[in-house]
């Protein structure tokens, strides 16, 4: 791994509150991630070769994705596509921070279609050193099915690091919980944009309730903000 990405590697893990197992953990995880690059499909199936992949979001968009939360006092969070749970170990962190200084309670539910993928997750959580597992709700299976119940009234931040056909269902299923001014981010939004179409399209018309911006991160970041269902 080259000094750009291990620089930017420590100045991510800076950016948070965790204990020193949690932030060693991390950096292990996105070390070997980053060594073996970033992948993403828009293929119709989804691809056998990423089963062994990480699949996770990159130090830098990680960290914004806590900072954003932290700032928001986000507390029911909806990650689509946690593969080996790097990045869910950012959510379950924010989420339980801003429980604890709200005197509330939170989740984090995270959805895996793999059953060996999720037992990795499982397996770095339970490696964690701030009790993170107890903050996360992991859903195995086809989040088409998983996400249709249970979902908590309110839904204040969604991740969208998933298989491009799916992300467009997984914002419909939980859109009718998202508070008003909640966050949305979605991955790999200008490398994989053939892959979402179906959702940039349902995005950007207004009747919706989106707005966004797209960040010049690594393959691009959409950021958005659910502002309400309009009539025009």
């Amino acid at each position: 791994m080259d000094e750009s990405k291990i620089l930017g590697l420590e100045q991510a893990l800076a950016s948070i509150q965790a204990t020193p197992t949690t932030i060693e953990l991390l950096r292990n995880l996105h070390t070997q991630a980053l060594t073996e690059g970033v992948y993403f499909s828009t293929d119709p199936q989804p691809a056998s070769t990423a089963l062994d992949k990480f699949v996770a979001l990159e130090p830098d968009k990680c960290a914004l994705v806590y900072l954003l939360l932290r700032a928001t006092g986000a507390r029911h969070v909806v990650e689509a596509g946690t593969s080996f749970g790097v990045s869910t170990i950012y959510l379950s962190l924010a989420v339980k921070q801003n429980a604890t200084s709200q005197n509330g309670t939170g989740q984090v539910i995270a959805t895996e279609n793999e059953p060996t993928k999720a037992n990795r997750a499982r397996q770095h959580w339970a490696s964690a050193g701030d009790d993170l597992g107890k903050w996360i709700d992991l859903r195995e299976g086809d989040l088409r099915e998983t996400l249709k119940t249970n979902l908590p009234e309110q839904i204040d931040f969604l991740l969208l690091d998933i298989w491009t056909p799916l992300a467009l269902p997984a914002l419909r299923l939980v859109q009718p919980y998202l508070k008003i001014g909640a966050l949305i981010v979605a991955d790999n939004i200008i490398s994989a944009i053939e892959g979402y179409g179906d959702l940039n399209a349902y995005l950007e018309d207004p009747k919706n309730g989106f707005k966004s911006t797209v960040v010049p991160y690594s393959g691009g970041l959409r950021v958005i903000v659910y502002v309400g269902y309009t009539s025009s």
